[in-house]
């Protein structure tokens, strides 16, 4: 997302060793983007996820503090048009609402200010239905219970075992300061934030890392990387990570070349073999497609 933007917005509310991947030969390699029209739709695309099925997209309009930004959904004619549907129904709030993700048992998390003031807490979840959201509620023990400290990006993994969320910082004079991905993992029913953070720690660094995706195998970590201290000149690239199997740390992040401009939020078809993006354009976000080479 642009972060920027969202931390904004949150200010109004409260203050408050692995294998590198680094040799051409263990890379991915992908084509040049397309750009994707939601039919029906003329706002900005913020945040898309496609459904585990692939025949759903959801997003969020600008995260712009003068906008109320909303979840949305449109349903997929074929990889680079979709049909508008509207908005998800009982998810919206004149809070910002956003960043959707859904595992295969239609559990649908995103993220919302609407109890930060109270809970200190961002990230919701419910059940997808056809066009709504039932049985909203606060996803405990994800975060850090400090003021000035938000999880503005989340994604849960295909299976809803593990959510890959990020914990920022930022304080009255702006921000943010940091932005590092952590993982919570489902015990007892019940996602727990897990202490050992050594899945991301060829990932995190001092730059901004936000935006997960993962591939239906877990093995492909694609996301936004920023530079600090963020501004109105910085320029988000998305990058991806790989690793070996699930129980390793993803190895050394690389930048995607061919995907270029000010980029953000990948997310990955079922069959991983296309990433869609949001991107700013002529001051508009819009959707874009990339697929892997073959």
């Amino acid at each position: 997302m642009d972060v920027n933007r969202f931390f904004l917005a949150l200010l109004t509310l409260t203050i408050y060793s692995c294998k590198d991947a680094t040799n051409e030969s263990d890379t991915i390699q992908f084509d040049q983007p397309l750009k994707v029209e939601v039919m029906g739709y003329s706002d900005d695309i913020m945040e898309p996820f496609l459904s585990r099925g692939g025949d759903t997209l959801f997003f969020n309009n600008s995260n712009d503090p003068s906008v109320n930004t909303n979840l949305h959904f449109a349903v997929k004619v074929d990889d680079l048009k979709f049909t508008y549907i509207g908005e998800v129904r009982f998810a919206n709030t004149p809070y910002l609402d956003g960043v959707p993700s859904v595992d295969n048992s239609n559990r649908f998390f995103f993220v919302s200010t609407r109890s930060y003031g109270q809970s200190l807490s961002t990230i919701y979840c419910g059940i997808f239905r056809k066009d709504s959201l039932t049985n909203v509620e606060l996803v405990q023990s994800i975060s850090k219970n400090m003021s000035g400290w938000v999880n503005f990006d989340a994604e849960i993994s295909r299976d809803g075992n593990y959510l890959f969320f990020v914990d920022g910082r930022f304080d009255e004079n702006g921000g943010p300061y940091e932005a590092d991905f952590y993982l919570a993992k489902k015990e007892n029913g019940a996602l727990k934030r897990v202490l050992d953070n050594s899945t991301f720690i060829n990932v995190n660094t001092s730059a901004l890392e936000y935006a997960a995706c993962l591939s239906s195998n877990m093995l492909e970590l694609y996301f936004t990387r920023v530079s600090v201290p963020f501004s109105a000149t910085s320029e988000p690239q998305i990058f991806v990570a790989i690793r070996s199997s699930n129980n390793t740390p993803f190895g050394k992040p690389y930048k995607i070349n061919s995907i270029s401009g000010f980029v953000e939020a990948p997310t990955i078809s079922p069959d991983n073999r296309m990433i869609y993006y949001h991107k700013k354009e002529g001051g508009k976000y819009v959707l874009y497609m990339v697929r892997k080479s073959e």
